[in-house]
């Protein structure tokens, strides 16, 4: 932090998720937006005088505003096709870099982040903030300790059904479902089970194909093979209930099962237990906070934040493989 009682944190991106990080930003008292860029310059003027009262800076040009803004954070909010090298550029002035999933959809340019953050040694999140559902930390914590035992599968499933913008329906631009939307899933799973050996997939578009541009699949199913051992699945469409989007999990270890109706809240069975005890996890943490005040924290303190940068790339990695497993219809090695 700079030598003063506030961050001064600035944004890239002004649409529909800046939107929800600007109103928690917003209300940090240790948080000052101050500059804010996007490449139409209505959107970036809209937000300054929503979230900074008209104080703050408006850029239509990232490399400017990094030029003529002392910042401590970026928030970085952009869809995966307009990345370019605004995380080199914030790391190589000691920036911080909050940046929203997935951080790319290449392989390259994700360890090209890596490699900046890590050689100017400044801190780094990826919004999966899935792993900071209170019943996700608390799973966690048990796979941690050994109190759960062995993992063994993990079932995912990712429902929705929406047209989204025209660039998600765009698989060049936005990977495509799995890439772009199923990705919290298959973070979760990696967080939970750890590095994947192989995967395979089947995916398709079943029922967007009148839809002019949409070629993102719309329905998919993965099997993945990790390194200890365990097996996930994972399905998702988006072709399900119109305004529901249902996001849930089971884990299956050796002492415990899990259903999870959402990273807060939970149903956890202790199955080395006769008879099997039930237990309820209930939260209600707002996790674009809790992701936001990790960051904080850790540039505070010099530790480590929970989803650094190498986790998005790992995690880009995985599900890159998934989609590329589905689109040859062959087995992807990961080892």
């Amino acid at each position: 932090m700079s030598q003063r009682d506030k961050f001064r944190v600035g944004i890239i991106g002004c649409g529909g998720i800046a939107t929800r990080h600007a109103s928690v930003l917003s209300g940090i008292d240790e948080v000052e937006l101050v500059a804010f860029c996007d490449v139409v310059e209505e959107k970036a003027t809209a937000f300054n005088q929503r979230f900074a009262g008209g104080k703050g800076k408006v850029y239509t040009d990232f490399a400017r505003m990094f030029d003529e803004v002392e910042l401590d954070v970026v928030y970085i909010c952009l869809p995966p096709f307009a990345h370019s090298n605004e995380v080199e550029l914030a790391a190589e002035r000691g920036v911080h870099i909050f940046i929203e999933k997935p951080i790319a959809l290449d392989m390259d340019t994700a360890w090209r982040m890596v490699e900046a953050v890590e050689k100017h040694k400044v801190k780094s999140q990826v919004g999966f903030m899935s792993r900071f559902g209170e019943a996700v930390e608390k799973v966690k914590g048990m796979l941690q300790s050994g109190e759960a035992g062995r993992p063994g599968l993990m079932i995912g499933k990712y429902m929705c059904n929406s047209l989204h913008s025209p660039w998600w329906r765009d698989k060049s631009k936005s990977g495509g479902q799995i890439v772009e939307q199923i990705i919290h899933t298959y973070d979760i799973i990696r967080y939970f089970l750890g590095e994947p050996e192989s995967v395979f997939c089947m995916l398709d578009n079943l029922f967007h194909r009148e839809v002019e541009n949409y070629t993102s699949e719309d329905v998919s199913a993965s099997v993945i093979r990790f390194k200890n051992g365990a097996i996930a699945t994972v399905a998702g469409t988006n072709g399900a209930i119109p305004g529901r989007w249902i996001s849930q999990y089971e884990l299956v270890a050796r002492n415990i099962t899990v259903n999870f109706s959402d990273p807060n809240n939970a149903i956890l069975y202790r199955t080395d237990r006769q008879p099997p005890v039930e237990e309820r996890i209930s939260g209600t943490r707002d996790l674009f906070l809790a992701e936001t005040m990790d960051l904080l924290d850790a540039i505070k303190t010099g530790g480590r934040t929970r989803t650094p940068m190498r986790e998005g790339a790992e995690t880009l990695r995985l599900v890159l493989a998934v989609r590329k497993a589905g689109e040859t219809g062959k087995v992807v090695d990961l080892s």
